[in-house]
């Protein structure tokens, strides 16, 4: 069981309040997740598809991420989940913003991650991504919409 912890709607935490993994989220609460966007040194953007299994099968993400665990804060989320869905181990990230979705009841916080690692180094975490690529700008801002399983990530890098 994954627990989180709760937040209001001004990004406080809320003491005393837990949320559940797959448990409805009561209004008035939210969670935290923690994305990365990841650029090696050469100006490419690593691109992963979702396990065909998931929601959004088989779509592409620029981020990697997850949900804060209780306790955990966005940062250390982020370099948690960083090395679990990619093997890039680093705590130099750099917090670019944070996208608060009523729908979904979640803040995300997203970070950068500038990586030299070797691109074909990547280690993609069983049941949730199947595939991965590198791609310029150029290439990503081709991409049809629906290839995606968000579009978040435009109002950082586009």
């Amino acid at each position: 069981m994954e627990i989180w912890d709760a937040y209001d709607e001004n990004f406080n935490k809320v003491d005393g309040v837990t949320l559940i993994r797959d448990e409805e989220i009561p209004d008035g609460y939210y969670h935290l997740v923690s994305e990365i966007i990841v650029i090696h040194t050469d100006g490419t953007y690593l691109m992963m598809q979702r396990d065909f299994r998931k929601h959004l099968g088989g779509k592409w993400e620029l981020t990697a991420g997850g949900s804060a665990l209780q306790g955990e804060d966005s940062l250390a989320c982020a370099i948690r989940e960083l090395k679990e869905e990619t093997g890039v181990v680093t705590n130099k990230l750099t917090r670019i913003g944070r996208v608060q979705h009523c729908g979904y009841k979640t803040f995300y916080e997203v970070y950068m991650c500038i990586t030299n690692i070797q691109k074909d180094e990547i280690i993609l975490q069983e049941g949730e991504t199947s595939s991965y690529k590198w791609v310029s700008l150029d290439e990503l801002s081709k991409m049809p919409i629906e290839e995606f399983a968000s579009i978040r990530f435009h109002q950082f890098i586009m």
